[in-house]
């Protein structure tokens, strides 16, 4: 391990936090004072400032990203034996959601090259039992909205977005979520918008939608003690959504500040290409929001992905993989599919490796990141 360097972090959250953390410690004061913690003033705000940001109506906040999936299909009229078209290469909340909804996860491939869900093999699975179907904005990338539209408009299919990675993200002019029946949304801390804990949101322009969503998520309650549907316990905490509420007005910079880095990535590792390490693509330019800069250690490459990842991290650079199993090949989920099933979702799995990426990331770290790729690689 080279010890002289700096270690490198996947991500460092601090660099966000310090500058605002007057303004944090301020909004957390005025709540406690207030001792307004549930379905308050800061989470109206808040619901309000993300919808319109996202560019709809309305927001409705919820205590994690997988319940808004889960309670947001219900909310969009999803009924129990429904399917559901979703792409093979996602995080497993997106399956959770759709099972807790009750309906029926219909898995396909995706893209090698970008990662998102391949739409030729989305509409060769509809058949009479589609009745949405949910693009993952992978990575801080948006599935191309014109294309969904087409597909969705030629198959009478609802459109659910899982943007729990495309906070502000855009592409052919729609920002993510905002050209859905409804989208779904994490804050998860380590998001591009995060908050201090789990927390979720889902956005609409549909006002039934927001109608059954805030009955849903409060007991089944529209009104205190009335019990209108099979609802649960999901709130976004007023604490959280005031703290979200004051990082909200920098999340573009936050964003440009990511695909800066992305682009000097892309520069340097341009010349490793020969030697089997291709970034993923991006189809997005400046819209792609880089939750995560992730690249493919193809077979190319003179060592495969775990052995870069270890060498790596002997030299202080930390990475993930996202995802490093497929959700059919997980033990619980085994019933949506057999190995082979999706191979260009498990080939990537086998190449994917997610580099250090936040706002704040220098290129001098960027530079070390890379020059550790290519010492590893040519060793």
């Amino acid at each position: 391990m080279n010890s002289h360097l700096p270690k490198i972090p996947f991500v460092n959250l601090s660099l966000q936090h310090q500058p605002i953390q007057s303004q944090i410690q301020q909004v957390i004061a005025e709540i406690i004072a207030q001792g307004d913690f549930i379905l308050g003033q800061a989470l109206a705000e808040f619901e309000t400032a993300f919808a319109t940001a996202c560019g709809v109506q309305y927001g409705i906040g919820v205590a994690c990203g997988t319940d808004a999936i889960a309670l947001g299909l219900q909310a969009c009229g999803i009924q129990p034996g429904d399917e559901i078209i979703i792409p093979a290469n996602t995080f497993i909340a997106t399956i959770i959601g759709v099972i807790q909804a009750k309906a029926i996860p219909i898995l396909v491939d995706c893209d090698p090259d970008t990662a998102l869900i391949d739409l030729t093999a989305a509409e060769t699975a509809i058949n009479s039992k589609t009745k949405a179907i949910i693009p993952v904005h992978l990575y801080g990338q948006m599935v191309s909205p014109i294309k969904l539209l087409d597909l969705a408009n030629r198959h009478n299919l609802i459109i659910f977005e899982d943007a729990a990675q495309a906070h502000l993200a855009s592409r052919d002019g729609y920002r993510a979520g905002s050209f859905g029946k409804a989208a779904a949304f994490s804050f998860y801390p380590s998001k591009n918008l995060g908050s201090f804990g789990d927390g979720g949101m889902l956005i609409t322009n549909d006002a039934k939608v927001v109608q059954t969503m805030r009955t849903l998520r409060n007991y089944g309650a529209p009104s205190k003690y009335l019990h209108t549907e099979i609802g649960t316990n999901s709130r976004l905490d007023n604490l959280q959504a005031a703290v979200l509420n004051v990082k909200l007005p920098y999340l573009e910079k936050w964003n440009g500040d990511r695909n800066l880095a992305a682009q000097y990535y892309n520069t340097l590792l341009e010349p490793l290409k020969h030697k089997g390490i291709v970034p993923i693509a991006n189809h997005s330019s400046s819209r792609h929001i880089y939750h995560l800069y992730v690249i493919r250690v193809t077979d190319k490459s003179p060592i495969n992905r775990n052995r870069l990842q270890e060498k790596l991290a002997e030299n202080g650079i930390e990475t993930g993989i996202h995802y490093p199993i497929p959700c059919h090949l997980q033990p619980a989920y085994q019933n949506l599919g057999n190995p082979g099933d999706f191979p260009n979702t498990e080939t990537l799995c086998q190449q994917i490796l997610s580099l250090p990426m936040y706002p704040g990331l220098s290129n001098i770290q960027i530079e070390q990141v890379v020059k550790a790729i290519e010492l590893s690689i040519n060793r």
